[in-house]
């Protein structure tokens, strides 16, 4: 007789392939069909809040694999969020204005000399808006739980306006000034340039040596000594103000010839050779630390003006002399620092790159041609100490092809030094997962200058500021809210379409316009301040969020980006961080660790792998990353994740088909379980604790590994396949069979729910066919409740396991010995020395079906081959295989049949 039919073989309409790139939209067609992102709002009402706050991409091109960690894992934290009693309102951005959209729009053979200003706007207006819904389809394609139908976009005129009146907040608390900075300017073009526009070339310059004699030593330098500086841009000196030296430095200073120089002593040898002195005659007279020079003067070789000692970490010792020129009005890094020391911003230059009469002898020069004028008078006073010529990659205008220079512009600033301290504060009071992520934006607010809010731009948000006839320049309470009403009804475009006179209040006069002339302002804010405002243009605007949030999640660049502009704009005007915590993730490699460009075709876009292998295994892969760093992806690790995606399937699908006949109104009571049971229904209640642990600490690698720990060796390597001899084997309602049921069911509900933020289009279709659930979707249910673990309990089946360790190499090796075939065909026989150990396997009920053999004993005397902490003899099982379980036995019935089997065809 075939017993086939008398088996309660597994059944579930489950499939084992997944089929997502199909699947997947479907899944998510149905959510949007029962709006199941205001349904999961709908389900915490009344809940605490938990807001994460999106900070906006870049609404340009398709999105990579950075935005999709980024999204993933926010998706992750407001998915546990919404499970664990929190309401969650999560409101996507994009970031819209700025040069990108200029520039692609350029490409595409705009030509914005034929049109106005605000035509320009115009269409870099919907040629962003066409970005994001390209970008807004491949996010929800993820599977990112969001409110895309009102995301909030910078050029939405609401955010514009309240941006608008943050910069007024800042402006009447004193924090908005107008001062200079050096900028790339381009002498051909006769205009600035952002650095998108700067392209390299090969350039001869000479580069010069020069000594600057000191005034006033502070009693640590002689007067007369000589500090050596090295430069290529001879034409910058006229606007020499300083000399940067570093203060971790060593500086000697040596005598040549009689006279006495100072430069760092680890440059020393290379600016002998440079200048051509003899080593053997340089004698070293003094040492000094980099610290000790500070504020001692010098004379500037050729302009009745000192030069100021000062420190800064830029200088290096790759070339040069360890002593740097600094000109704030000429150089990036010079006028950083030289706003630490209040340093004048000399700039002799006009827009064709002309020397001015600031520049004395040298007025009416082209800079260019200034280098020899500058060198020969070095020359005829005794300050050159070497004059060379050498080719080297230097910034040119990528139109014109013709070298750039920096030079100081009048620009518009947000002052730093003012709201310093409080913004150090703010980072003080702020949650951060690691101390790196607070040093490092700690020392960014330390160390860097006022913040240049302008650009000479055309795309973005105007600064509202007018000037009056005489040049006085208006920014008022009045006029800025003025024009922010303005653009809250118009856009920001209004500034644009209108006279200064139209943008200013009814009836507005100014003792400096007695005739009542205004001009505005050309400038727009930099993209920064738009990205910055998003506090005050989101969480405060939106009624569903709330300032501040409880956390801000990018990019570990955003250090120097967004986290520093959002909380400069927020304590400047609130006097707190917009975020209760900071948390970053790295950037996202190819597979050897090489950053991807398309040069190396190294490129992987989540649109492919979506298509090929579903949004849940790129989820799978976020989860399984050290996103705290930067991480790798390549398709062999996503082969590798399929892998792991596909053992979860199958052990979801094993335990849907076995619980297909289980009511959970049946369920076994705790204490009536069989211990077995008992034991991993606390093996689970293990890893839920852990699982929610590791959620509310953001550590999901540390989850994947204790999640694949659970299914790979708890699960199926030990109680699934111990369990198919009882659930497929014995009666329907047998209470072995219902004890056992009863805990995979609670493992089955537990497991989807607790994966359902990281693959919920895979969770979803789980909870779809598991039986007797509720609610209709399984994001509308809490994660399971954290239980006390009867930690003697485990820790007894834990030792028995080891035990059972030894017991399964034994079975193997009988294996290859060819004494048995499958294990079933097994008997074991078992000593142990300790007598814990004995009494653990004393207990033991079916101990032979715990070691998936046919027969199990335990006596007193060694026996068969030592292992780790057992001795085990396999021999062949006694009697005949049962035709329905495949046990031997030594009492089968006539249809050779086991005693247990005969009974249950009976029924």
């Amino acid at each position: 007789m075939d017993y086939k039919e008398t088996l309660l073989m597994p059944k579930t309409d489950f499939p084992m392939r997944g089929g997502l790139p199909n699947k997947e939209p479907q899944i998510q067609a149905q959510w949007e069909k029962q709006d199941l992102y205001h349904r999961i709002l709908d389900k915490n009402a009344g809940k605490p809040d938990y807001i994460l706050h999106d900070g906006p991409p870049y609404a340009n091109g398709q999105i990579h694999m950075g935005h999709a960690l980024n999204k993933i894992i926010k998706d992750f934290i407001t998915r546990y969020k919404a499970m664990t009693g929190h309401r969650t309102p999560y409101v996507p951005g994009w970031d819209t204005h700025g040069l990108p959209i200029e520039q692609a729009l350029t490409k595409k053979g705009v030509n914005r000399k034929e049109m106005s200003v605000a035509e320009f706007r115009e269409l870099c207006k919907q040629f962003a808006l066409e970005q994001v819904e390209l970008q807004k389809t491949d996010f929800k394609r993820l599977g990112l739980n969001a409110d895309w139908n009102k995301p909030y976009v910078t050029l939405q005129e609401v955010f514009e306006a309240e941006q608008i009146r943050l910069f007024g907040d800042m402006a009447k608390k004193g924090y908005i000034y107008k001062g200079k900075k050096p900028v790339y300017w381009s002498p051909s073009s006769e205009s600035s340039l952002a650095e998108a526009e700067i392209e390299y070339q090969d350039k001869v310059s000479p580069s010069i040596y020069v000594a600057f004699d000191t005034k006033d030593g502070k009693g640590i330098v002689e007067p007369g000594v000589k500090f050596v500086i090295w430069t290529t841009t001879p034409w910058t000196l006229p606007a020499n103000v300083a000399i940067a030296v570093n203060p971790e430095l060593t500086y000697v200073q040596v005598n040549v010839e009689g006279k006495s120089y100072i430069v760092t002593q680890a440059l020393l040898d290379s600016v002998c050779e440079a200048v051509g002195w003899d080593k053997e005659a340089v004698t070293i007279e003094k040492e000094f630390k980099g610290t000790e020079l500070e504020r001692l003067t010098v004379q500037h070789p050729f302009i009745d003006r000192e030069s100021l000692l000062i420190l800064g970490d830029h200088v290096t010792t790759d070339a040069g002399t360890g002593c740097v020129h600094t000109a704030p009005g000429h150089g990036e890094d010079d006028f950083i620092v030289g706003q630490k020391y209040d340093l004048p911003v000399i700039s002799p230059v006009d827009d064709k790159g002309v020397f001015t009469e600031e520049a004395g002898e040298f007025a009416g020069v082209y800079y260019d041609k200034a280098n020899k004028l500058i060198t020969d008078k070095l020359t005829e006073i005794g300050a050159l100490l070497k004059l060379e010529f050498f080719t080297h990659s230097y910034p040119h205008d990528w139109r014109t092809k013709k070298p750039v220079i920096f030079r100081a512009t009048p620009q518009w600033f947000a002052s730093i030094n003012k709201v310093r301290q409080d913004i150090l504060n703010a980072i003080e009071e702020t949650e951060f997962k690691v101390d790196w992520g607070k040093t490092r934006i700690y020392n960014m607010i330390r160390d860097r200058g006022d913040w240049v809010i302008s650009r000479q731009r055309a795309w973005g948000v105007p600064l509202p500021v007018f000037y009056a006839e005489n040049g006085d320049i208006i920014m008022e309470e009045e006029t800025i809210e003025h024009v922010a009403a303005l653009v809250e009804r118009f856009g920001s475009n209004v500034w644009y379409e209108r006279e200064a006179k139209d943008l200013l209040p009814e009836g507005y006069t100014h003792p400096g316009s007695p005739n009542g002339e205004f001009t505005k302002e050309n400038d727009i804010m930099d993209v920064w301040f738009d990205s910055g405002s998003s506090h005050r243009g989101v969480l405060e605007a939106r009624p569903e969020l709330s300032f501040p949030a409880d956390l801000y999640f990018e990019g570990s660049d955003q250090y120097r980006g967004w986290f520093n502009s959002s909380i400069t704009t927020a304590v400047a005007t609130r006097g707190q961080s917009p975020y209760k915590k900071l948390l970053s993730h790295g950037f996202v490699m190819d597979g050897q660790g090489r950053k991807m460009s398309k040069s190396l075709g190294n490129t992987i876009l989540p649109e492919k792998v979506v298509k090929q292998m579903g949004a849940d295994i790129i989820r799978l892969w976020v989860m399984s990353v050290d996103y705290l760093a930067d991480v790798r992806i390549s398709d062999d690790i996503l082969k590798q994740v399929s892998e792991v995606y596909r053992k979860i399937r199958n052990t979801f699908r094993f335990l849907l088909g076995n619980v297909n006949d289980f009511n959970p109104a049946d369920a076994v009571a705790y204490e009536d379980l069989v211990e077995v049971d008992r034991y991993m229904l606390n093996r689970l209640y293990d890893f839920v604790a852990k699982a929610r642990d590791h959620y509310e600490n953001n550590d999901y690698l540390f989850m994947y590994q204790e999640l694949q720990n659970f299914i790979n060796v708890e699960l199926s390597n030990f109680y699934l396949d111990y369990g198919k001899d009882i659930l497929y084997i014995e009666a329907k309602d047998a209470d072995i069979r219902r004890s056992m049921q009863t805990v995979l069911y609670e493992i089955l509900v537990s497991l989807t729910k607790l994966l359902a933020p990281v693959i919920p289009h895979t969770a979803e279709e789980i909870w779809s066919h598991t039986p007797h659930v509720t609610e209709d979707s399984v994001h509308l249910t809490d994660m399971p409740e954290v239980h006390e673990v009867d930690s003697d309990l485990v820790a007894k089946w834990d030792r028995f396991l080891t035990l059972r360790d030894d017991v399964l190499k034994a079975l193997e090796e009988a294996r290859k010995e060819k004494t048995i075939g499958k294990s079933l065909e097994a008997k074991v026989t078992l000593y142990v020395e300790n007598a814990d150990d004995k009494a653990i396997l004393d207990s033991m009920d079916h101990l032979h079906q715990l070691f998936i053999t046919s027969q199990a004993e335990v006596v007193d005397e060694k026996v068969g081959n030592d292992y780790a902490e057992a001795s085990v003899l396999v021999e062949k099982a006694d009697g005949e295989k049962c035709e329905r379980c495949w046990n031997y036995s030594t009492e089968l019935n006539d249809d050779h049949l086991c005693l247990r089997c005969a009974a249950v065809v009976a029924e």
